[in-house]
């Protein structure tokens, strides 16, 4: 535990500790005082006293599955491996694109359910041809196979998709209460990227920008579902840039917040309750593949300090997640004393990035091998469901109950 006694290697972090220390709130020039400080040790410090403030050294995980149901994309992003063109009606694909049917998805769903996973992860590339109706059947489909599965589908990005290939042209509104009245619970939080205009039109520019997806996210939350937030990083973005990303987020979730204290407030709540950002999950970018291959990407101290800076700045999010796909497992065991509460999950199959490049898209660890990752690193393994309950289940595995988190002792 950190006392004001303890003067910090860096000098020009005493400010900053003093700060932590109080719950104040940290400035943009905070942010970048902590990513620039060679004291890295202090900065590791800092956030896992966020970290255990609000967690103790409780550590999240779920059985989930990562479904991918196209590759086919109409964006040519620099930094994505895995978008492939669809090809005139008459010619051939790629060898490695694909597009799976319905009953392939809710097949890998079944799947999963059967073997524990309390969620499934949806997202794809903007197909072409693709209608609305595919996506909320297969939210229907799922929900009808598996009642009890959490489907986290469509990335911000596709929701502003759907919206174009909708006829007559549907609001951002109408796509999601239709897509949650066909079966959908959250959102993720991909798409994000880096949310500045000199970045996207480098990097992005014929995906839709921030605006958008604060949109998208603004309004899910308006209607009570629940949706995470990411942070691509490591590519042609600055430091700067990176912390004018987490104070943008950390603005919405203020805004978010705020709403739901209203309703709570309110004498007369009209509607469901409102929902907030749930988690923040910084991902590492792997250039592999991409057009931006000749970048060297994020170096594994990058990712450590993106991680608690991340949890240091955004004071109003309840959870932050190393996503041990594009950190791999060992370094996000690292990062549960950076900061990080939540250790993602079983992912199982996973095509949006391979971290060695030519990797498989098996991409799995097990519960065991999880909670054996937390405990080493001085964690508290705890289940948990797609919107941070606390999973109880049988000797034989089933699922009994989901219950709220108890406070930190």
């Amino acid at each position: 535990m950190l006392t004001t006694s303890q003067p910090a290697i860096d000098a020009s972090l005493d400010p900053i500790r003093e700060k932590v220390l109080a719950g104040e709130r940290l400035t943009a020039a905070d942010g970048l005082a902590l990513y620039r400080t060679r004291d890295i040790f202090t900065l590791g410090e800092l956030a896992n006293l966020i970290r255990e403030r609000r967690h103790g050294r409780r550590t999240f995980y779920n059985i989930n599955r990562h479904i991918n149901y196209s590759n086919y994309c109409v964006l040519r992003c620099k930094f994505c491996s895995f978008y492939r063109e669809l090809p005139a009606r008459d010619g051939p694909p790629a060898a490695d694109a694909y597009e799976l049917n319905l009953e392939q998805i809710v097949t890998r769903a079944a799947e999963a359910h059967a073997r524990g996973a309390t969620e499934v992860h949806i997202v794809g590339g903007l197909h072409p041809r693709l209608p609305f109706s595919f996506y909320t059947d297969m939210c229907r489909a799922i929900r009808e196979r598996c009642p009890g599965l959490h489907i986290k589908a469509f990335t911000a990005i596709e929701i502003v998709h759907f919206t174009r290939i909708t006829r007559p042209r549907l609001s951002i509104r109408e796509v999601l209460l239709a897509l949650r009245e066909a079966g959908l619970g959250s959102l993720p939080g991909g798409g994000a990227e880096i949310f500045d205009d000199r970045v996207h039109d480098e990097a992005f520019r014929n995906k839709v920008g921030e605006a958008h997806w604060f949109d998208v996210h603004r309004t899910a939350h308006e209607l009570g579902i629940a949706s995470n937030a990411t942070m691509l990083y490591g590519h042609v973005e600055s430091l700067e840039e990176r912390v004018a990303h987490l104070l943008k987020l950390r603005e919405a979730q203020d805004a978010s917040l705020a709403r739901i204290a209203a309703w709570e407030r309110s004498p007369v709540r009209d509607g469901p309750r409102p929902a907030a950002f749930q988690c923040f999950i910084p991902l590492s970018f792997i250039p592999a593949g991409s057009a931006l291959a000749h970048l060297p990407g994020p170096s594994g101290l990058d990712d450590l300090r993106t991680l608690a800076v991340s949890r240091l700045m955004l004071d109003n999010f309840e959870h932050i997640k190393a996503f041990w796909i594009m950190q791999s497992p060992k370094l996000s065991q690292v990062a549960l004393d950076w900061g990080v509460d939540d250790f993602d999950g079983t992912v199982v199959w996973y095509d949006i990035t391979k971290r060695e490049g030519d990797g498989t898209t098996h991409q799995e660890l097990t519960v065991e091998q999880i909670r054996r990752l937390i405990r080493e690193a001085g964690g508290e393994p705890l289940e948990r469901d797609t919107l941070y309950r606390r999973v109880v289940r049988a000797a034989d595995g089933r699922v009994l109950r989901v219950e709220p988190l108890a406070p930190v002792a």
